[in-house]
């Protein structure tokens, strides 16, 4: 009786240790500042994978990649998302991420990203500007990019820095685009002439640079999908956004973001890492990344929200650049852009 009850004890003391593991087992989840879904859903995701969540946010997503690339000897997470269709070419010459060939990989999609990478949301990179500080001073909205460079708009946009953000890369990538590689650079040599501030992140740019936050620029680099949250973060209610989105030829640019599995990652998160990837394209999450990230959801037949219905309105072109000339030329762009604006 007394070697069965040890041996109970002991096989009790194995399946506690064994359960303790598996409920402290951990899936390391790298990305940007902006990651945002709800407390429920994540936790339900926990309990239906059998891990625990470790979101390693590493600032802006330009920061992440490259937080990612630096640490490619010893990965710091098991996947990545939020690594976009700006920031892919360099994630790809660094050789940082597996390829994932798990249903999401193949089902229908609005949008598209490098084989391996699977999308989950898209959004517009353009300018949004501050209603009431124009309407206040009388000023017309510029009508196209030259406009900015005229001394009247002198000292009134904030961009963000594209070797360091996902959507100041994006911006830049826009005015190649739309106006041609010398045209695009005379452009920004004109801005920087003109005043354009340069900050390090689209948080910085938004809530402390702008006017609708105490700044004093009252046109930002931000996204088509930000008057939806502003109506919808707003304290009193109200049925009219107090930014607007300007797209103008040259300055808008539509940004995929994805999620990829990690080379070099321990092989023993692999499985809860698809489960991951395949958790972000489900209908739930689908639906609430609209209101925490504020874009819109890569799954084909996903319905939207209302605010987003309402309020984010999808631009009738964009300026785009084929992925190969993007990948070749990404690194020249950057290192010219720097010197034109910044040195």
């Amino acid at each position: 009786m007394q070697r069965r009850f040890l041996f109970s004890v002991i096989l009790s003391s194995v399946c506690l240790a064994s359960a303790a593991g598996a409920q402290t087992a951990a899936l390391r989840v790298l990305t940007h500042g902006s990651f945002d879904l709800p407390k429920e859903q994540l936790a339900q995701f926990e309990r239906d994978a059998g891990v625990k969540l470790q979101i390693i946010k590493a600032g802006d997503a330009g920061e992440m990649v490259n937080k990612l690339i630096l640490t490619r000897a010893k990965p710091i997470a098991d996947v990545v998302f939020g690594i976009d269709n700006t920031l892919l070419p360099r994630a790809k010459a660094a050789g940082v991420l597996d390829a994932y060939t798990g249903p999401a990989s193949s089902r229908a999609s609005v949008v598209a990203l490098a084989e391996g990478v699977v999308p989950v949301d898209y959004g517009y990179v353009n300018l949004n500007i501050d209603k009431a500080w124009f309407t206040q001073r009388g000023l017309a909205l510029p009508t196209s990019l030259a406009d900015l460079t005229k001394p009247a708009f002198a000292k009134l946009l904030v961009v963000q820095n594209p070797a360091t953000s996902s959507p100041g890369q994006a911006f830049l990538l826009a005015t190649i685009a739309g106006l041609g590689e010398p045209a695009a650079f005379d452009w920004w040599a004109k801005m920087r002439r003109n005043g354009v501030k340069v900050v390090k992140g689209w948080s910085e740019a938004y809530y402390t640079e702008f006017t609708r936050n105490g700044g004093t620029r009252p046109i930002v680099v931000s996204y088509a999908s930000s008057p939806a949250a502003e109506v919808f973060y707003s304290k009193d209610k109200i049925t009219e956004s107090p930014t607007a989105n300007l797209f103008l030829q040259g300055g808008v640019y539509r940004q995929v973001e994805g999620v990829a599995l990690i080379k070099g990652a321990p092989a023993a998160p692999r499985e809860a890492a698809g489960r991951f990837i395949e958790f972000l394209r489900s209908a739930p999450v689908q639906q609430s990344l609209q209101t925490t990230m504020w874009m819109f959801p890569a799954e084909a037949g996903a319905p939207r929200v209302d605010v987003m219905q309402q309020y984010a309105t999808e631009p009738a072109a964009f300026d785009a650049l084929s992925a190969p000339i993007t990948e070749q030329q990404a690194k020249a762009w950057l290192r010219r852009w720097t010197q034109v604006v910044l040195k």
